[in-house]
């Protein structure tokens, strides 16, 4: 800890010395074990999985003290530039990436230049490379035939995890037996069907329209045991109305949100209304609290961790938004860069406003490996 609180007040030290600081603070405190770890660090049997605030956590793990520091020290202490020198060191002492996709990977349906080349160096220097989305429209084949088509031939279906596929592994979890009504795209329902998980919904009421008759009444399925909500570019209240008769009517069914996200980016021109408005129409509407799937909630990060053996330190998260990716890797005791590529500009990044703070940040991905071309 002491190495902590020299480095709060330390005066300004050198790139190199302000690397080695930081990894030196991460190995402090993962001393007791997963010490750096807030949410994650409560592993949690699947069947059981619950969503537990920081504090809760903090109490249950007997960490609080090295909880709050570390989430202090990640959330308050300015962001790295990794600088050429640094970036040797940095590389050798990360085992697995986990990328987020859409402003890292690619923008749009455009590689961003030089990914290529920096994935295959990585996968030389023999690094676990994973592929993290929130975005629920496509599943795993979807996105593989995404990777494939974009000339990134050798990413498999299993380093791929979108939140449909998180979804549809979290109702395996629970041993979901009855139907999912589903508020979203095509992706959730390939996944649910890869799982063997009766759905219904989805696409298939996009055009579906309420009847507002004097003493209408409006049928619902009792065997829904659970509703899932994704982006869903044609939703509407047939499908808001129908969610929350389900969730209200029909005991102890489960409602599921791959993710919060405020804005999404359906074109370049602007940002649009992004899960986190429909998730929230229907916790409205229902009253009830959804258990999250996606980044930043820790069901993917635990999900990854057990199903390829790693451990949160031996992890960089690589990400360009900070309230989901960058938090996702905070909360999860990994390492962190962010890329300047996507959504977050460095203008953000260091505004006193954002309370957000990676380790590292560099202009894009491929910047972390250009000292080794």
């Amino acid at each position: 800890m002491e190495t902590l609180m020299n480095r709060a007040v330390a005066p300004k030290i050198s790139r190199q010395s302000a690397f080695q600081a930081k990894n030196t603070a991460t190995v402090a405190l993962a001393t007791p074990k997963a010490a750096t770890r807030s949410v994650a660090s409560i592993r949690r049997p699947f069947g059981t999985f619950k969503e537990l605030t920081l504090t809760e956590q903090a109490v249950k793990s007997g960490r609080t003290s090295s909880l709050c520091v570390s989430n202090a020290m990640a959330t308050t202490s300015p962001a790295t530039f990794l600088e050429d020198e640094d970036k040797q060191s940095f590389i050798d002492t990360v085992d697995t990436f986990i990328f987020d996709c859409d402003g890292v990977i690619w923008k749009g349906d455009s590689i961003i230049e030089g990914v290529p080349e920096a994935l295959d160096m990585l996968k030389a220097k023999g690094k676990k490379m994973i592929f993290v989305t929130n975005n629920s429209t496509k599943s795993r084949a979807g996105y593989l035939s995404k990777f494939h088509g974009l000339g990134l031939t050798n990413v498999k279906a299993e380093e791929i995890f979108s939140s449909s596929f998180a979804a549809a592994a979290y109702f395996q979890s629970i041993n979901m037996k009855k139907k999912v009504y589903v508020v979203g795209e095509v992706g959730i329902q390939e996944e649910l069907d890869l799982a063997g998980i009766a759905h219904i919904g989805g696409p298939e009421d996009g055009d579906k329209k309420i009847d507002l008759s004097p003493g209408q009444f409006m049928e619902h399925d009792p065997d829904v045991g659970a509703v899932c909500v994704g982006f869903d570019r044609n939703i509407n209240y047939y499908k808001i109305q129908y969610a929350t008769l389900c969730l209200r009517e029909n005991p102890g069914c489960v409602f599921v949100g791959t993710n919060l996200d405020a804005v999404t980016h359906l074109t370049s021109a602007q940002e649009w209304a992004g899960n986190g408005s429909m998730v929230g129409a229907i916790k409205g509407s229902s009253g009830k609290e959804p258990v999250v799937v996606g980044k930043p909630a820790p069901f993917m990060l635990d999900y990854i961790c057990e199903q390829n053996n790693i451990k949160p330190e031996q992890i960089c998260m690589v990400g360009d938004r900070l309230d989901t990716d960058i938090q996702f890797g905070i909360d999860g005791g990994l390492r962190t860069l962010l890329v300047l590529s996507g959504v977050t500009t460095e203008e953000t990044l260091k505004s006193p406003e954002n309370a957000i703070q990676p380790d590292y940040y560099v202009s894009a991905m491929p910047d972390m490996l250009s000292v080794f071309k």
